[in-house]
């Protein structure tokens, strides 16, 4: 009886300890595979960055996108669905004019998120390079949503107010404006005409 009593008190006593034991045992343990994932996912944007934007390996973007992602840009470009080798296009654009690289400040990860915010460095070498971008180097922050080792989700968040693409919106203006004043000559013009053929006639 003795016995029977010792063994019901340990019993009372240590399984409470091994289900905390088990189950803080569990939590390390998922919180482990999380940070291992979330490392991997932050590789995984570093490679991306090295491979098209500090050096001139575009052709390695299928290592890193799904088939198509969607994009979410500043202005109007909100929520697309667009196609991987998109972002191939984009690199080579600035790779064909000119010399660029990645200088990472810093990076975040957060469950199937990775956050990094770096300075895009771009130095000209072609007139449509130095006329359309010119020399610059600006602060950007790119969120990646990675599923299953690729990228499925980006945001891109882009400082160009201090980047020559300010030319191209300058010369939209422009050119929007030249148009708006236009129109009023061209129709005097024609009027003019018109009534010219009337005192004739």
């Amino acid at each position: 009886m003795k016995h029977t009593t010792l063994l019901l008190l340990a019993t009372l006593i240590y399984c409470p300890f091994m289900s905390s034991f088990a189950s803080n045992f569990q939590f390390h343990k998922s919180d482990s595979t999380k940070q291992a994932i979330e490392e991997l996912n932050k590789k995984l944007a570093l490679d991306f960055y090295h491979d098209l934007w500090t050096t001139d390996n575009t052709d390695n973007y299928k290592k890193y996108l799904a088939d198509e992602y969607v994009a979410h840009d500043i202005g109007d470009r909100k929520n697309v669905l667009e196609p991987a080798i998109e972002q191939k296009i984009v690199a080579d654009r600035f790779w064909d004019n000119g010399k660029m690289d990645f200088q990472l400040d810093y990076q975040i990860a957060e469950g199937d998120l990775v956050a990094t915010r770096w300075t895009w460095n771009y130095k000209p070498e072609t007139l449509m390079g130095k006329f359309m971008f010119g020399e610059t180097s600006i602060p950007i922050i790119n969120v990646f949503r990675i599923k299953d080792n690729k990228i499925v989700e980006l945001w891109n968040h882009r400082h160009d107010i201090d980047t020559g693409m300010t030319k191209i919106f300058t010369l939209k203006g422009l050119a929007m404006g030249l148009l708006i004043a236009l129109l009023p000559t061209i129709i005097v013009f024609r009027q003019r005409k018109t009534i010219k053929r009337l005192r004739r006639g």
